[in-house]
């Protein structure tokens, strides 16, 4: 049955008629509705931790055993990022393998900031030292900033016989072959130094890894071995309280808590400068926004009179604010893996 003409209009009429109040509320209803989707969809868009970074714990790994100068310049910048930050940030040990074990694993975390690398030079001299490296140091991290450089002390034996850098190089040239070098083991910081050293004289000497500092320094204190290269943070009260002999420091200009101990610079070696710098670092991918928030943490800890007063005890400081930049700690970790890649290269002394 059909409608008549008249029904037919009559519906027309009241659909061009303006809404009804019900119809009205439906349609903002509608609307609303609409506009929430939209935002929750644009929200949605943007990575989880862009947006409220952090909400949570943040954990920083150290690749080495605790106690050690890395671990402690971590837990140092790691107790006060926490106070910008909000959240606390927590170190994690993860040694071995000369650093690349916990380094491989910030590699392979998500790169969401929540899991970040504190690693000195070693990250640079990895790319060369080890054959089998489960991850590109160039291209699989996001640098944040460098927060130190500890300078490195010549240290030999009480009653060894040169008695300054230049008696030193001329005897190390002319008795290389009875003078033996310890280490703190394949990669270790006192390593490379005697590894540069070697090379800045083109001489060789007969090298001993142990398995850390303290035996080594142990056995020069003690009179089995004649020379070593270390931290200042593992020499200074050695060389203050007279148990070691020392000759100088590997940096450009002199360390305040060791004024009276020459450069090797000043007393003519150049080129052989060497510091174990620290940086911190994310998985490859980190959003540009964590990264920020991250750098500023890391900048704010880096003017913590507290961070700088307990650096100064271990004979370093913080690196300048114009260094702690993620653009500047890339380029300088290319260039730390281009100056060291001759010197291990030259060496001969792989790690698999």
């Amino acid at each position: 049955m059909t409608r008549s003409s008249s029904a037919v209009r009559e519906s027309l009429c009241r659909a061009d008629k303006p809404y009804s109040p019900g119809r009205r509320l439906l349609g903002r209803r509608l609307a609303l509705f609409a506009a929430g989707a939209l935002a929750a969809f644009a929200f949605a868009g943007k990575p989880a931790q862009a947006q409220e970074f952090p909400t949570r714990a943040i954990t920083m790994v150290v690749p080495f055993a605790a106690g050690g100068p890395t671990d402690t310049v971590a837990r140092l910048i790691a107790e006060s990022m926490s106070k910008s930050l909000g959240q606390q940030v927590v170190v994690e040990n993860v040694g071995g393998a000369g650093g690349t074990r916990g380094a491989g694993q910030v590699a392979k975390a998500t790169p969401d900031g929540y899991t970040v690398l504190v690693h000195h030079i070693g990250q640079a001299t990895s790319a060369t030292l080890y054959r089998k490296l489960a991850y590109n140091v160039l291209t699989d991290f996001t640098e944040m900033g460098l927060i130190t450089d500890v300078p490195m002390t010549m240290i030999a034996k009480k009653d060894f016989a040169p008695t300054s850098i230049p008696e030193l190089i001329a005897y190390v040239k002319e008795n290389k072959d009875k003078i033996v070098y310890g280490n703190a083991g394949v990669g270790s910081a006192s390593h490379l130094c005697g590894m540069l050293f070697m090379s800045a004289l083109d001489t060789q000497m007969t090298t001993v890894p142990y398995q850390g500092t303290g035996p080594a320094m142990n056995d020069l204190v003690g009179g089995q071995i004649d020379l070593m290269c270390d931290q200042t943070t593992n020499t200074t009260g050695q060389i203050k309280s007279g148990k070691v002999k020392a000759y100088g420091v590997t940096t450009p200009a002199r360390v305040k808590s060791l004024p009276d101990l020459p450069t090797f610079d000043e007393a003519g070696l150049k080129g052989f400068e060497v510091a174990v710098w620290h940086g911190m670092y994310g998985p490859k991918g980190v959003p540009p926004e964590v990264v920020a928030k991250l750098n500023g943490a890391l900048k704010a800890a880096l003017q913590d009179p507290k961070v700088i007063a307990r650096f100064a005890d271990l004979g370093t400081e913080p690196v300048a604010l114009d260094r702690a930049t993620p653009e500047v700690h890339k380029a300088f970790v290319a260039s730390e893996v281009a100056k060291w890649k001759p010197v291990i290269e030259k060496a001969g002394v792989f790690a698999d």
